[in-house]
């Protein structure tokens, strides 16, 4: 219900604001208040729950007209000091002295915001008055720009290009889905903002300016400008009352952005363009994609129109378009955009094929408008209108939250439409116009001659042919050698006096300690004594005569319930490649009579997915022996009990006599995989530095590590072409389904308690018999390379992942939890100074990983190699040679604890007490590990890095473009790539 109240309620309303209407959101339990700031205009969006832990979040309407980055260097530049917090890093030295369970900021298409979240009230307080600080004083030195976003420095008396978003930016756009994005905008987007990357493309970023960056945070980092929104158990007067006092008071009425529409396009554009690729074998390499501009997203009944169109057409494999991509046999995946967009101003539509050739473009652009044709010349089949509206109700009735929070969450999804002036509580609140939706379905007709307008009859339209350049690489690295050696000509001796004076003076920068006194901070008096650890019931079903465990765990979980199957894997299964290609099929292929097309409509409409993976641990007190578990999952609305038996069926059911599917499924599997390397590169580094360190690191670095991708792309061809392969490889997937059919299981249940009778009721007639084949199990052997040099792989990328591991010892001994200090530690102490400030890498740190059983140092989209290893090894000397603080141990385990004790969802929480029971990692356990880190000293942490780092020789590893081979091999490193 809404209450229009801009004359009401006045007794309860900060003065400085005017309350514009209150509504509750039935479905989330969740009263959302919007405020007007009277002066400025700035506008709030109260979400008051009874969460503990809650969330701000200030974001500003910023659009730029070029790409040289300005709005996304100086979201890095306004967090390096403040009026108030003249330190140079209060963004990154008040992670280090919170509790926070989320900071961050983020840089879109046209806003810029600044979030946190925390459970803790004076923490809250702290972090808002930085933010606030930051977002509306900000100093902007010009020394801060220099090392966030670009400056020259001179090597060997050459011109250079250096700085952390210059940096971050060659790494993103090495992606192809970025390239991708970012060329389709420039032609979808004639001339409003989304035709420029407003992350910064590297080519334009060397052009901004310090007084351009200046001058775009006069215009745009006004209240005028600025939306509010905040989450949880804290009133809106007392928080009202902050930014009136910290922030809004010093500001008169500004000038607030509004969006325009798009130039429309008045017949369809077809283009090519081109990505790089460091191969010569360019076939199966090229994007096909159409995308339509569609009306503003303002247009709530549209809106979710479209979403039901986009149900309709792409929802799942028996969808008639997504069908049509993954069977079209000329690509190998479909697109990795896809569907509507309503994040923007106007909204977009996009559907595409990758692994494919550039001679399918005309084909493809057919194959599509046929199948628009087609589906809008006939009404909608009703059952499938009714299955997309059971998913928009679960997923709008899910508490989600185990990785950003769920406060923070519900602010992103509403706050592009307080950016462009509409009405969030439509996206919070979707029962309404799902209402007025109900009302326009009485038409059979409606959504197909949705896409008969908005689709079929739209002239905006652009195709996109994007296709492999072998040579792009080169000639984008070759045209920065070309400018900066113009540059370098033209530098007069003056001018290189004042580029080095420069240089001095940002290292003299980084190098000046910070008052650390003007910082508020948490301490360790501010940890809650207890750890909260969800409690659940043990309750048992009886499976094929078996007494089988079944976890129950009440929560509040909104009329959702969640449902999973825990199969314990023998070893032989863990260890096996082919184990993780089976979690591709399951739910994806058919199962019992239904073939997969069916399977994925019925899943549409009974559940919320079907889903299939392992949960793997090494063992507590040994890391030649791994703890590991299926998991089959499902989750379904609490009426609905059809979702249990249908999880069983599609896993005791499954069906491997579909061998165009499944050829087609490990296909999007390589594909995909593929094009997400260069975002993962510094998991990968890690993973192949710690390979031989424990049982379980041993395994991801072949099963699910950079190897294993080629292994895959090698099955899939072989397997295609040759008929007595296929056979062979069927049968194995065969045979680990009937071990994983006959291990031990257990059962985990997550539902309200009103529920929970009637749901393990079903749990029990479901799986009371399961069908089993007890004959012998045979499993092939697969050989595996266990080299133990530094290794580095070649990848599609600009930049560099650099990582260096030591064998460390397993997670029950005493010393593991000094070795997790030291972590943040080295981090906060030095290396995020010397990696990323000096360095110009994005991200850098270390950590110790209780599965891998080591200690790993690594480098995020970073420039340099051997200065970074250098700097991992330098980090132990300053440590051991070095006057350390108090405040830096404190820091240290502040972080290791925030990140302990942060809430996730209920069902999440719940979920994740099972499994920690199931590998060993009881509740005894866990509190002593915290109560170890709280007890850690600085001589524990000088001990351990002279026991377990400076006596050990470090395993190197780099993920790196192909261009740095010659390097690589120069600094002793064995030499693998990606096929």
């Amino acid at each position: 219900m809404t209450v229009d109240v801009t004359e009401t309620l006045t007794q309860s309303i900060h003065p400085a604001f005017q309350l514009i209407r209150q509504h509750h959101v039935e479905a989330l339990d969740i009263l959302v208040s919007e405020f007007k700031h009277k002066v400025t205009g700035a506008i709030h969006y109260h979400l008051a729950t009874e969460h503990d832990e809650n969330v701000f979040l200030v974001a500003f309407r910023t659009q730029p007209m070029d790409s040289k980055g300005e709005a996304h260097i100086l979201e890095h530049t306004a967090l390096c000091g403040s009026e108030k917090f003249p330190v140079r890093d209060p963004f990154f030295l008040m992670i280090r002295r919170s509790l926070n369970t989320f900071m961050n900021a983020f840089t879109a298409a046209d806003w810029t915001a600044y979030p946190f979240a925390t459970q803790n009230k004076k923490d809250f307080q702290n972090l808002l008055s930085v933010y606030l600080d930051a977002a509306f004083a900000a100093n902007l030195n010009p020394l801060d720009f220099a090392q966030e976003g670009i400056r020259i420095e001179l090597e060997d008396g050459q011109p250079v290009y250096k700085g952390v978003v210059f940096n971050e930016m060659k790494g993103a756009m090495s992606s192809p889905s970025d390239q991708l994005y970012h060329q389709l905008a420039h032609h979808l987007f004639p001339e409003t903002t989304y035709h420029y990357n407003s992350g910064g493309d590297p080519k334009d970023i060397p052009d901004l300016t310090y007084q351009e960056l200046v001058d775009f945070y006069k215009s745009h980092y006004h209240p005028s400008n600025a939306v509010f929104m905040t989450f949880g158990n804290t009133s809106a007067y007392e928080l009202q009352e902050q930014f009136e006092k910290l922030a809004l008071s010093k500001f008169d009425k500004g000038t607030t952005i509004y969006s325009k529409p798009e130039k429309r396009l008045t017949q369809p554009l077809e283009v090519t363009e081109t990505y790089a690729v460091d191969s010569e074998d360019l076939k199966d390499k090229t994007y096909h994609i159409i995308s339509w501009l569609l009306p503003q997203s303002s247009e709530i009944k549209l809106r979710l129109g479209m979403r039901l169109v986009e149900g309709v057409l792409l929802e799942n494999s028996a969808s008639p378009l997504r069908h049509y991509l993954e069977t079209c046999g000329y690509a190998q995946s479909t697109g990795p955009i896809m569907g509507v967009d309503d994040s923007n101003f106007e909204m977009t539509f996009y559907c595409g094929i990758q692994g494919s050739n550039p001679e399918h473009s005309e084909a493809f652009k057919n194959g599509v408008l046929n199948v628009l044709r087609e589906v809008a010349s006939k009404p909608v089949d009703q059952d499938i209108v009714d299955a997309i509206l059971h998913q928009i109700e679960l997923h709008q009735r899910e508490i989600s939250g185990d990785g950003t929070p769920y406060g923070l969450t519900l602010i992103l999804n509403g706050l592009s439409s307080a950016i462009h002036h509409s009405d969030p509580i439509h996206v919070w609140d979707v029962d309404s116009a799902i209402e007025q939706v109900k009302e326009e379905l009485k038409d059979p007709m409606w959504l197909s001659n949705l896409i008969q307008t908005y689709l079929l009859d739209n002239p905006h339209r652009v195709q996109m042919t994007l296709v492999p350049d072998a040579t792009k690489s080169i000639k984008e690295a070759e045209a920065e050698k070309v400018r900066l050696a113009e540059i370098g000509e033209k530098l007069t001796e003056d001018d290189r006096a004042k580029i080095i004076a420069e240089t001095e003076a940002l290292k003299a920068r980084q190098e000046t300690a910070d008052d650390l006194d003007l910082l508020p901070k948490v301490g360790l008096e501010d940890i809650p004594a207890e750890l909260a650890i969800v409690q659940g019931q043990l309750h048992e079903v009886i499976s094929n005569g078996i007494d089988t465990p079944l976890n129950l765990y009440h929560a509040g979980t909104n009329g959702l319930y969640y449902q999973q199957v825990l199969i314990q894997i023998p070893d032989a299964i863990v260890q096996s490649p082919y184990f993780n290609l089976l979690s591709i099929l399951m739910g994806e292929v058919g199962a019992g009579d239904y073939n997969y097309l069916q399977l994925q409509q019925l899943q549409t409409a009974i559940s919320g997915g079907l889903g299939m993976g392992a949960s793997l641990r090494s063992k507590v007190d040994d890391k030649g022996k791994i703890s590991a578990w299926l998991t089959l999952t499902t989750k379904s609305l609490s009426h609905n009990l059809e979702a249990i038996g249908l999880l069983k069926l599609a896993f005791e059911k499954l069906r491997f006599d579909e061998k165009d599917r499944i050829i087609e499924l490990l296909q999007q599997r390589k594909t995909r995989w593929a094009s997400r390397i260069s975002g993962s590169g510094h998991s990968y580094a890690m993973q192949i530095a710690s390979r031989n360190m424990s049982a379980l690191a041993n395994r991801d670095y072949h099963n699910t590590g950079l190897g294993a991708l080629n292994w895959l792309g090698d099955l899939v061809a072989k397997i295609e072409k040759d008929e007595a392969l296929y056979a062979e490889f069927i049968s194995e997937l065969q045979t680990i389904h009937r071990a994983l059919l006959l291990a031990p299981k257990q059962f985990l249940l997550v539902c309200e308690e009103q529920h929970s009778e009637r749901l393990i009721e079903e749990v029990q007639s479901v799986w009371d018999k399961v069908d089993v084949d007890t004959s012998s199990l045979y499993l092939t052997q697969v050989a595996q390379e266990n080299s133990k040099q530094d290794q580095a792989w070649l990848i599609q990328a600009n930049v560099q992942f650099c990582a260096s591991a030591y064998q460390a010892v397993d997670v029950s001994h005493p010393d593991a939890a000094p070795l997790m200090v030291l972590s943040g530690y080295l981090r906060n102490g030095f290396l995020h100074s010397a990696i990323r400030e000096k360095g110009g890498a994005y991200g850098g740190g270390a950590s110790y990983d209780g599965n891998a059983c080591a200690f790993r140092f690594y480098s995020y989209r970073d420039p340099r190699l051997a200065e970074t290893f250098k700097d991992f090894e330098a980090s132990l000397e300053w440590l051991m040679n070095t006057e350390q603080k108090p405040y830096q141990l404190e820091e240290a385990i502040l972080g290791l604890i925030s990140g302990m004790d942060k809430p996730g969802s209920p069902a999440g929480e719940a979920i994740t007490a099972c499994y920690a029971l199931l590998h060993g990692r009881t509740p005894a356990f866990r509190k002593l590990m915290r109560e170890r880190i709280l007890n850690v000293t600085l001589d524990d942490l000088k001990r351990v890095t002279e026991v377990y780092l400076l006596n050990q020789k470090p395993v190197k590893a780099v993920v790196a473009p192909f261009a740095k081979k010659d390097a690589l091999l120069e600094l002793g490193f064995e030499i693998k790539q990606v096929n």
